[in-house]
């Protein structure tokens, strides 16, 4: 039972820091804290790979 509970805290942790790093680079701290329950680390890959809003891929 206690690692259950352990990986809905990782999870729900590793969601918020995402909202974080969401924000830092400009974009929508709430839509990327949603998407990131559903798809986890794979959220946070997108985060540090796509470029920051309102910057050109150059």
């Amino acid at each position: 039972m206690q690692a259950s509970s352990e990986f809905f805290v990782g999870w729900g942790t590793l969601s918020l820091i995402n909202a974080g790093l969401a924000q830092s680079k400009g974009r929508s701290g709430l839509l990327w804290w949603l998407a990131s329950i559903f798809i986890g680390p794979l959220a946070t890959l997108l985060i540090v790979v796509l470029p920051a809003a309102g910057r050109s891929a150059l």
